[in-house]
């Protein structure tokens, strides 16, 4: 029986673990749960947010499936070390102690979910490991702030190499490189130098590139057109959030953050129990990356039930939680999926 690492963040994570535990019964999916706390809910049990423990389990196991990490109650985001300079947000913590250097974010209709466009399927691979993101910023005089994008051969490389074998593994006959190289130069320059390298070693895949603001216009005027999109850490966190928009907001996406041997599938939507009361939850965001991590070890069939059932159970509108549209429970939500599989 494969094991799966559930990596437990509190809030309405823990209303989504109990409705992806029943559907994963329902399907009769051989997978152990073992499951670990982190976050708020590890600081709520007087350990540290996140534990040495749970970064080794998942690297011994090499999957995790993981709901939002919660910041401490009545604060910010707390800081590394006790510095007051840089804010840490655990859940990219918790990837850069992984060493996951790529998100890849499935964007696609969900049958009963209103959205402006159909037919629109691609995925969007987002490296995560540096870029603006690296937070490498300081003050120099009192009102000036300098930030430095960070871009490496080596991190191009390897998200390029792994880009175009998704491309290759999910049939995908084009790849569009998302730049800015006619303003950057050198740090987007070199960034589409790394692209065009790869793309040389992948000859049944079409390599093309597009500037990241002509990327915005297609995106809502025609969608349709891309299959694989790549992008560095900031143009890729906001293609994410657009690409969702696309489909019917966040809560209709997945995120599959990949490293060496790692690879955690994660809901990219979460909040704590004050903002979302227990058993209000819409569990979709832990359950279409469970989905997608069932396809990934071979479960297929169990996917597909679990899948069907959520699209079903859209599809009839009957039964929807209040960020919805409906006034479902999380309990009652869950029920109605099982009904349907």
């Amino acid at each position: 029986m494969p094991k799966v690492i559930f990596v437990q963040g509190g809030g309405l994570g823990l209303d989504q673990e109990k409705c992806v535990r029943r559907l994963f019964d329902a399907a009769r999916v051989p997978v152990e749960f073992e499951v670990h706390v982190a976050g708020r809910a590890a600081l709520e049990q007087g350990r540290s947010a996140l534990p040495p423990e749970t970064f080794d389990a998942i690297r011994a196991c090499g999957i995790a499936l993981k709901t939002k990490l919660l910041q401490p109650k009545g604060v910010g985001m707390p800081t590394l070390h006790g510095s007051s300079s840089i804010p840490t947000n655990f859940n990219v913590a918790f990837r850069r102690a992984l060493g996951l250097f790529a998100s890849v974010r499935p964007v696609h209709n969900l049958a009963g979910i209103p959205s402006r466009f159909t037919g629109v399927d691609f995925l969007l691979v987002r490296e995560i490991t540096e870029d603006l993101y690296t937070a490498s910023e300081h003050e120099i005089v009192p009102g000036v702030v300098q930030s430095f994008k960070i871009v490496t051969e080596a991190a191009c490389m390897r998200f390029f190499k792994l880009t175009f074998e998704l491309a290759r593994k999910y049939g995908r006959k084009t790849v569009h490189c998302i730049h800015k190289a006619n303003i950057l130069k050198m740090a987007d320059g070199l960034f589409l130098d790394c692209f065009r390298r790869v793309a040389q070693d992948f000859p049944d895949v079409t390599a093309k590139d597009l500037i990241v603001d002509n990327t915005c216009n297609q995106l809502v005027s025609r969608p349709q057109q891309f299959e694989v999109m790549c992008a560095g850490n900031m143009y890729g966190d906001l293609l994410s959030d657009l690409g969702a928009g696309l489909v019917g907001g966040v809560s209709t996406t997945a995120a599959i953050n990949v490293g060496h041997g790692v690879k955690t599938y994660e809901a990219v939507y979460g909040a704590s129990h004050e903002a979302v009361p227990p058993d209000t939850a819409n569990p979709l965001p832990l359950i279409l990356p469970a989905v997608e991590l069932l396809k990934d070890i071979g479960e297929t069939d169990a996917a597909n039930r679990i899948r069907g059932a959520v699209e079903a159970v859209l599809t009839s509108g009957q039964v929807r939680t209040r960020d919805l549209g409906g006034s479902a429970t999380t309990t009652a939500f869950t029920d109605a999926i099982l009904a349907k599989m």
